[in-house]
């Protein structure tokens, strides 16, 4: 896979560090999170009229056509200004979770509306029991006359606190495996509840109280949903590395700057050499960190299937580290000022915290890679 930049991404990523810093300040995002906005309607026109919502979908869905290193050049640049609106729950994982799950006609009524920003998808795969992962479901999908009556709840929902439809998994009795419905916001007996995230940002909790859908509603085939999740986790967990490789650069860059203005007993602390050291150390996380997201977008662009979801694992757990620790870091390089909410460095770790959170923490990871290494040992050792 080749990470060198061509002239269209450049300008891709060129466009988006300059929304970035033009308006999307750190004023300007304190200002939407005082006010409560779970997304703010100007700035996601923006993102629509730009592109950055269409460009790694297909041109025949009203897309760019572009590739998963578009939307980590987007969400790169969206994690060094801490941009809470929500790119990484509607246009990455809704986004492509439907484009591997639906069938071409669906793709092609759906997709155009996300690409255009007219239309925000969220994907309601999380509940309480499933640590993150897609494979625990417990929302049942009853057969009924019409089509299906859908019965549980969902946690966790990116993107969900104003989206007009979801994504959602489910059970069904016809077919083993789990099916994924399409579900808008207005129908009866789904509700929603908002939740503020430790970050700023907002996802949704929703309960499906005998929600009547029609057989239309199934995306794809009934049972083959969990390939279509694991696409589009892959992807979210991606961009979501992409966003704490951003943020990382962007705290050390701060860091480094406050080292060099302050002073103490006549000089700028930046000369102390255990300041140094330190860091240096948050910059060799930081590139440890950026490796390990070239890893993965290799693994998912020519891997397989084992070879990829044991590279989510590893980059979800080594990449969410590693942004934690740098961030940290840089709170206690900066002192008292770093605890403060009106200055900037406190608010990289608040988003290191929530990302471990997302789609499995490391831990959970971690779990999950011990536990195939084991399966793969024990077969290795029948084999023989």
């Amino acid at each position: 896979m080749n990470f060198n930049l061509n002239a269209e991404q450049q300008l891709l990523q060129d466009s988006v560090r300059r929304f970035v810093e033009r308006a999307y300040s750190f004023e300007a995002r304190t200002a939407l999170i005082n006010a409560r906005s779970t997304c703010d309607a100007a700035h996601w026109q923006t993102f629509a009229t730009n592109g950055w919502l269409a460009a790694a979908l297909p041109d025949a869905y009203g897309g760019l056509g572009g590739t998963l290193l578009d939307t980590v050049l987007i969400a790169h640049e969206f994690g060094r200004g801490l941009v809470t609106q929500p790119y990484l729950g509607c246009a990455v994982l809704a986004a492509q979770t439907l484009l591997a799950a639906g069938t071409p006609s669906q793709n092609a009524c759906w997709l155009p509306q996300l690409a255009d920003g007219s239309r925000k998808f969220a994907l309601a795969y999380s509940e309480a029991q499933s640590r993150g992962f897609p494979e625990t479901v417990s929302l049942r999908a009853s057969t009924t006359s019409n089509g299906y009556s859908l019965s549980g709840s969902k946690t966790l929902v990116l993107g969900g606190a104003d989206a007009q439809s979801f994504v959602v998994s489910a059970i069904t009795p016809d077919a083993d495996g789990i099916t994924l419905f399409l579900v808008h916001a207005d129908t009866p007996g789904l509700s929603r509840r908002v939740v503020p995230l430790h970050d700023g940002s907002f996802a949704a909790e929703l309960a499906f109280g005998q929600v009547q859908v029609t057989r239309d509603a199934v995306l794809g085939e009934r049972g083959k949903g969990l390939p279509a999740l694991r696409v589009g986790l892959a992807h979210a967990t991606a961009a979501l590395c992409a966003e704490l490789v951003g943020a990382m650069e962007k705290a050390i860059e701060l860091t480094a700057e406050y080292l060099k203005v302050r002073n103490q007993f006549g000089v700028p602390i930046a000369s102390f050499q255990v300041l140094q050291h330190r860091i240096a150390d948050m910059a060799a996380e930081m590139e440890l960190a950026r490796s390990m997201l070239y890893a993965l977008l290799e693994s998912i662009e020519n891997g397989d299937e084992p070879a990829r979801l044991r590279a989510v694992s590893q980059a979800k757990s080594i990449v969410g580290r590693a942004a934690r620790f740098v961030c940290a870091q840089a709170i206690q390089l900066h002192g008292g000022i770093g605890m403060t909410e009106e200055y900037q460095v406190g608010h990289f770790y608040k988003r290191a915290v929530v990302a471990d959170v997302l789609f499995g923490s490391g831990d959970a990871h971690d779990a999950a890679c011990a536990a195939q290494l084991q399966k793969d040992l024990l077969e290795k050792e029948n084999h023989a």
